[in-house]
């Protein structure tokens, strides 16, 4: 039994088998999932040859003293922004020994939100060594935290699969 929905777990399986195959490593920076990207990776087996790490980084500090992301970007766009999470992949992915790398920072709920930034939004953010990146902004809405959490990993894991497809 799994901790996760088969359709995660079906995701992950082929994401290690391709790497594996094709002798990649993953890495992940997370903010609202708070790791389940990495957990979901690594629940299956053989998947030590393919995840490199994570960075669980869910304070704007950890953002900057884990990824490297600008104090000036955080000021200037917030926590849930384009611009952080594509500075949260380049940092996941340049701080460790990974070809791809994928960053989520988003609002979870149930409080959180505001007009401008409602919970249920994230953003999303895979990249590759060779230049490929990336970018989604999701409103997945008011679904209840853990849905918005899973929605989250479902969409970064199809973004790592397309990415190492492209």
């Amino acid at each position: 039994m799994s901790l996760f929905p088969q359709d995660i777990i079906s995701t992950a399986e082929a994401i290690i088998r391709d790497f594996t195959a094709a002798g990649l490593m993953i890495s992940t920076a997370e903010s609202c999932t708070g790791g389940l990207i990495a957990g979901a990776l690594t629940e299956i087996s053989g998947s030590s040859a393919v995840v490199d790490r994570g960075f669980v980084t869910y304070t704007n500090g950890a953002k900057i003293e884990m990824l490297g992301v600008q104090a000036e970007t955080l000021l200037r766009f917030g926590a849930v922004s384009e611009e952080t999470a594509r500075q949260m992949v380049h940092g996941a992915l340049f701080r460790s020994r990974a070809e791809i790398a994928v960053a989520v920072t988003g609002i979870a709920g149930p409080g959180g939100g505001s007009a401008e930034k409602p919970v249920g939004l994230v953003h999303l953010a895979a990249k590759s060594r060779a230049g490929a990146l990336i970018h989604r902004k999701m409103h997945y809405g008011d679904i209840g935290r853990s849905e918005v959490r899973l929605a989250t990993v479902r969409t970064a894991l199809e973004m790592v699969r397309s990415l190492l497809a492209a």
